[in-house]
C-alpha cells in the first residue's frame, strides 16, 4: 500500500470505512476522508477493525458455565462489573423503550397487546402495586413518554403510533392522569394536544427553580421535534447534571426531565451545535487539563460500554505504540449501558492496576520513558458525567454523550496529538470528525465515513484505500471471540506481547501499524515500515519493562509472564 499523505501536511481528518463481511478476509477495504485546510492535508482516523480474520467461538459463554449474572459476582465476567447499588429497570418498559425511542426510521411501533401491557405495568407501579425492580423509574417514565410525544409530533407516518397505541393510551391515560406527576404529565403532552382529556396541566407546567425553568423551556422545542442552540444546550447541561451529594440525592433537575431531554435530542439527531456543547460543556469541571511534556499523544475513544463479542485490543495496542514513543491516553469506565461489556477497566482492574488514577498521575505515567501510556477513568475525570451512568441504563438507548464522550482530552500534550474513535451506528461519521476539529487536534480516524460532504464550510474528499493483509506476510486467520470474558481477553492479549504469534498477535501489529501510518505519524510514512516496527516492538520483548511499573501489583501478571 502507498502511504497517501502529501508533504507537510497541516491538518487532517479522515474517517474509514471496513467491510467486516468481506468474503475474503485477508483484504481490507477502506474509504477515508480527508479535511483539507491551507491547500494541504493530513489524515486524521479511527483504528481500522481488522479483517484478516473470522469469528470463532474460542471461549465458555455465561449460559454454557451456568452462571446467573444476578446471583454471581465474577470478575472475570464483563456483565458482573455493574454497580450492584444501582436499581434495575423495570423490564417490560426497557423492552419498549428500545422499539419507541429511537430514530424516525427505526422506531418499530408497539402492536395493541403490547401497548396495554406497557401502559398497565406503568399504572400500576405508579400506584405503588410493584415492588423493587418491577417499580418503573422515574427515568423510565421521562424516556418512554418523551419518545411516544416526539413520534406524535414529528416523526414520518410509518412511525407515529399505532392503531394499538391509541386505543390503549385512550384506555389508560384517562387513569394515568391522576397519578402521574406533573412533571411526567407535561413530557406525555406538553401542548395539550396529545391526550385530550387532562389536557390543561402540561402548558401550565413550569417545573421546580430556574434549573428546571430552563429544562421545560428547552423540552417543548425538543418534544415538538426541534432543536436548541449552543449555548442554550451547554446551560441546561452545567445546570442539570449536577454531581450527586453524599446521602444519594442530587441537586439537579428531576431525573424524568432530564432523562426525556438526553433521549430526545437524540431521537431529533443532534445538529452539530448541539453535540459541540455536550463535547465541550464540561472541559474545565476540573479546572485546565494538564499538559504532558511528550512529542505525541494519541487519545483512544472507544465505545464506553465494551465489547461483548470480539478481542479487544486497544490496550495492548498503546503498549506496542509506546516502544518507539507513540504516547497513548487510554479513557472510559468500569462498566457502561447498553451493552456492559468488556472494558479496559475491567482489564486493569482484574490485572491488579489502579483505576483512579488522577489526571496529573495519569499525565506522569504518560512522560514516563518506561511506560509511555496511561488510562483515566470518567470517575476521576468528569464525576458529573460518570453521576449519569445509572439514568442511562433507565434510558436504554444511547444519548448524545455516547457520541461525545470519545472525543475528549483529559490531557494535552506539548507535542503532535491525535484522536482515534469508534461508533456504532451509521450517520456519526461526519460529526465525529466535526468535533474532533474543534478540539484541534493534528489528526485522528473515524470508521465508516463514505460520502463527500461540507463540515462547517470546510471540504471533504474522499476515496478508497485496499489493505491486503497477505501483503504483509499475514495469513487469514479467525477472529478470536471473548464473549463479555474479561480474563480471556487479558490472556489473548498477554499471549500476543509475548511474541505467541497468531491471529490477537496479527490484530495487535494491524493495529499499530496501520493506525500510525493513517495517522501520519513519525516513521510510518511507508505502511510496511509501519507494521515492521510494531513487530519488532513485540518480538524484542521491551514491553516487560513497560508493564511492570504500570501494573505494579497483579493477581493475573506474574513476574515472569513476558519471560
Amino acid at each position: 500500500m502507498r502511504a497517501q499523505l502529501t508533504p507537510e501536511p497541516s491538518l487532517s481528518f479522515s474517517s474509514i470505512r471496513i467491510n467486516s463481511r468481506n468474503p475474503n478476509p485477508s483484504r481490507i477495504p477502506t474509504s477515508l476522508h480527508f479535511l483539507k485546510k491551507n491547500g494541504g492535508h493530513r489524515l486524521l482516523g479511527r483504528k481500522p477493525r481488522l479483517i484478516a480474520t473470522r469469528a470463532v467461538l474460542d471461549s465458555a459463554t455465561t449460559e454454557q458455565l451456568g452462571l446467573n449474572e444476578s446471583d454471581i459476582r465474577n470478575p472475570a465476567i464483563s456483565s458482573t462489573y455493574r454497580n450492584s447499588k444501582l436499581p434495575k429497570p423495570n423490564q417490560t418498559v426497557l423492552e419498549a423503550q428500545a422499539r419507541v425511542c429511537t430514530g424516525p426510521t427505526q422506531t418499530r411501533p408497539l402492536s395493541e397487546e403490547q401497548a396495554f401491557k406497557v401502559l398497565d405495568t406503568i399504572l400500576r407501579s405508579v400506584r405503588g402495586e410493584l415492588k423493587d425492580e418491577e417499580q418503573v423509574s422515574k427515568a423510565q417514565l421521562g424516556a418512554f413518554f418523551a419518545g411516544m410525544t416526539i413520534r406524535a409530533n414529528a416523526f414520518p407516518e410509518a412511525t407515529q403510533w399505532s392503531e394499538g397505541e391509541r386505543c390503549a393510551m385512550k384506555k389508560f391515560w384517562p387513569q394515568l392522569v391522576r397519578v402521574l406527576p406533573p412533571d411526567v404529565i407535561f413530557i406525555a403532552d406538553p401542548e395539550g394536544s396529545i391526550m385530550g382529556f387532562g389536557s390543561a396541566a402540561g402548558p401550565h407546567f413550569v417545573g421546580n427553580g430556574t434549573s428546571e425553568m430552563r429544562l421545560v423551556g428547552a423540552l417543548r422545542e425538543i418534544l415538538a421535534g426541534g432543536h436548541l442552540g449552543y449555548e442554550e444546550v451547554q446551560g441546561v447541561l452545567k445546570d442539570s447534571f449536577a454531581l450527586k451529594l453524599e446521602d444519594g440525592n442530587s441537586t439537579g433537575v428531576s431525573e424524568s426531565l432530564l432523562s426525556a431531554f438526553l433521549i430526545g435530542q437524540r431521537m431529533n439527531k443532534e445538529t452539530d451545535r448541539e453535540l459541540k456543547a455536550y463535547c465541550l460543556a464540561f472541559d474545565d469541571e476540573l479546572g485546565p487539563a494538564p499538559v504532558a511534556d511528550v512529542r505525541s499523544l494519541t487519545h483512544y475513544g472507544e465505545p464506553y460500554d465494551g465489547n461483548t463479542r470480539y478481542f479487544r485490543s486497544t490496550l495492548f495496542v498503546s503498549a506496542v505504540r509506546s516502544c518507539y514513543g507513540e504516547s497513548s491516553l487510554l479513557h472510559g469506565v468500569e462498566w457502561m449501558p447498553p451493552k456492559g461489556g468488556v472494558t479496559e477497566e475491567q482489564m486493569l482492574k482484574f490485572m491488579g492496576a489502579n483505576t483512579n488514577l488522577s489526571l496529573h498521575q495519569a499525565k506522569e505515567l504518560i512522560e514516563d520513558n518506561k511506560v509511555g501510556f496511561a488510562y483515566i477513568s470518567l470517575r476521576e475525570a468528569r464525576p458529573s458525567l460518570y453521576s449519569l451512568i445509572g439514568l442511562r441504563e433507565q434510558i436504554k438507548k444511547r444519548p448524545p454523550l455516547a457520541t461525545t464522550e470519545k472525543v475528549q482530552q483529559f490531557i494535552t500534550a506539548k507535542g503532535r496529538e491525535s484522536i482515534v474513535a469508534g461508533f456504532y451506528h451509521e450517520g456519526y461519521e461526519e460529526p465525529l470528525l466535526m468535533l474532533m476539529k474543534r478540539r484541534g487536534v493534528h489528526s485522528g480516524l473515524v470508521i465508516k465515513g463514505e460520502e463527500a460532504c461540507e463540515v462547517d464550510g470546510v471540504s471533504l474528499q474522499s476515496f478508497r484505500l485496499e489493505v491486503n493483509a497477505m501483503d504483509y506476510g499475514f495469513e487469514p486467520t479467525d477472529t478470536p471471540r471473548t464473549d463479555r470474558s474479561v480474563s480471556k481477553n487479558i490472556e489473548l492479549g498477554l499471549a500476543a506481547l509475548r511474541g505467541e504469534k497468531g491471529p490477537t498477535y496479527d490484530r495487535i501489529v494491524l493495529n499499530a501499524g496501520i493506525v500510525d501510518h493513517l495517522l501520519g505519524c513519525d516513521g510510518a510514512e511507508d505502511v510496511s515500515l509501519a507494521l515492521e516496527r510494531a513487530k519488532e516492538a513485540i518480538d524484542s520483548d521491551p514491553l516487560a519493562a513497560r508493564w511492570r511499573p504500570f501494573l505494579p501489583v497483579t493477581q493475573f501478571l506474574p513476574l515472569g509472564a513476558f519471560e
